[in-house]
């Protein structure tokens, strides 16, 4: 068996994988980065980037309904293509996956595909694509395997009636009914995008809302474009068993107010990701009571060599958290003093509107006992979002009232997931109130509201009436 020797081993090139193995390359480190599947890992093959193209899609062709207040007018409906749709997003998935080969490449960082076995310590055998058996050894490892769907009994992922994200993703057809289990952002997106192409779709929640830790303010706005849908929101509600029914599906559900049936050609199950961490029990890195990686501030597993990065470490469970770990890591690695600083991780979710937060919620400021001041100001007041014909939401900045600093701000509506940026940043340098409020942002912009939101917090708002 042939065996290779580098100074730096990740294993998986998702967001936290392959954005490591290139900043260990871009520091002089010998590197090689192996890959089970398809670069760019879960996010760019079944998650964050066909998920969005296909959002997308419904958004513009739902949108077409809009026309005709533009004085638009269509001489015929629309309809879709399914198959075009998913050759369509496919090909954004090529380009992009083929694009990290490229980068990894060309930062001089080592590729392989194949499955990879913990020997232990910084050990490996990576059984190859072609079935050749390679051992790897390594001073230093980066264990970035990510997460998968969480199944649960009774609902197989293996029947053809039961989706995960991955299969929803790659539907041929459009449900005529889906019952959709999780009213998290997954169950969401995924329920109000196919909602929009045609399905009738139900939403199934255990909790008394769905989106259970966003602002209930938010998900007013949520509940108010999912009626507008015609989607079935159950809250309080869990699922129990199913069966076939004559020509569907029925999803027995509880409710407070006893059993409901729910008829549904395919069942969406959004329950959460657990980690890919199984192989890692045999190598003695410490786990959580949920399988989780234990990491110190530097991505640092129990075995000072080996490291975790992204959703196995649980911490974010977002691909731009396991980016910033990543280079973390890297940099530990290549000898730089470098810890985990980050004081917010941008959270989107991409319904329609879009919600987006930074740093903390009003509610869990509260929660924390901060006496807050709350900035609100809605897109209705905002000029460019009655010239796009999307007013729905607001914009929510949160200051802690001892000094006015924006601790958090919370966008629910149109770019919501374009705006959050400068929110982050003011929460990251520690902005006050009038940082924000005194930076003169374009007219007409949707970027006008933080502005106003910031100046309403303090009493200042211009085009908005102050409390």
């Amino acid at each position: 068996m042939e065996t290779v020797k580098y100074q730096a081993v990740v294993v998986g090139a998702g967001p936290g994988g392959y954005v490591c193995a290139i900043r260990l390359a871009q520091l002089g480190v010998k590197t090689l980065c192996i890959e089970r599947d398809n670069w760019g890992g879960v996010c760019l093959n079944v998650g964050c980037i066909p998920s969005k193209a296909l959002i997308t899609a419904a958004k513009k062709y739902n949108g077409i309904k809009k026309f005709s207040e533009m004085g638009i007018e269509l001489t015929s409906e629309a309809s879709i293509n399914m198959n075009k749709l998913q050759e369509w997003k496919g090909g954004i998935v090529k380009r992009l996956t083929g694009g990290i080969d490229a980068l990894l490449k060309s930062n001089k960082a080592d590729r392989m595909l194949g499955e990879a076995k913990f020997l232990g310590g910084t050990s490996l055998e990576v059984t190859k694509t072609d079935g050749t058996v390679v051992r790897v050894e390594c001073d230093d490892l980066v264990i970035a395997t990510g997460s998968r769907p969480i199944e649960i009994p009774g609902y197989s992922y293996a029947d053809d009636r039961i989706l995960d994200s991955t299969k929803a993703l790659a539907l041929s057809e459009i449900p005529k009914r889906l019952a959709v289990i999780g009213g998290g952002y997954i169950g969401l997106e995924m329920g109000m995008m196919l909602s929009k192409l045609g399905s009738d779709v139900t939403v199934i929640e255990m909790a008394d809302q769905v989106l259970a830790n966003f602002d209930p303010d938010v998900v007013k706005i949520i509940n108010r474009q999912m009626k507008k849908q015609k989607m079935t929101v159950l809250t309080n509600a869990r699922a129990q068993g199913w069966e076939e029914g004559d020509d569907s599906a029925i999803v027995k559900v509880e409710t407070p107010k006893g059993t409901k049936e729910v008829a549904a050609d395919k069942i969406l199950v959004t329950v959460g990701r657990r980690p890919n961490s199984e192989p890692l029990t045999d190598i003695g890195v410490e786990l959580d009571k949920r399988g989780f990686v234990v990491v110190n501030d530097q991505q640092q597993t129990s075995n000072p060599n080996v490291y975790a990065i992204g959703d196995i470490t649980g911490r974010t469970m977002l691909a731009h958290g396991a980016s910033y770990e990543a280079e973390v890591a890297a940099e530990v690695i290549a000898g730089h003093k470098r810890t985990y600083q980050a004081r917010t991780v941008p959270a989107v979710v991409f319904t329609d509107p879009e919600i987006a937060t930074a740093g903390l919620q009003e509610h869990e400021a509260k929660a924390k006992g901060i006496s807050v001041k709350v900035g609100n100001v809605p897109f209705k007041a905002i000029g460019r979002a009655l010239t796009t014909g999307e007013t729905d939401g607001f914009i929510k900045v949160i200051l802690d009232d001892s000094d006015k600093r924006v601790i958090g701000i919370t966008i629910v509506g149109p770019n919501a997931s374009d705006l959050i940026s400068e929110a982050a940043l003011a929460v990251e340098m520690d902005a006050e109130a009038l940082d924000l409020g005194l930076t003169i942002h374009p007219h007409p912009t949707l970027g006008e509201g933080m502005m106003e939101a910031a100046k309403h917090a303090i009493g200042e708002a211009i085009h908005w009436s102050n409390r």
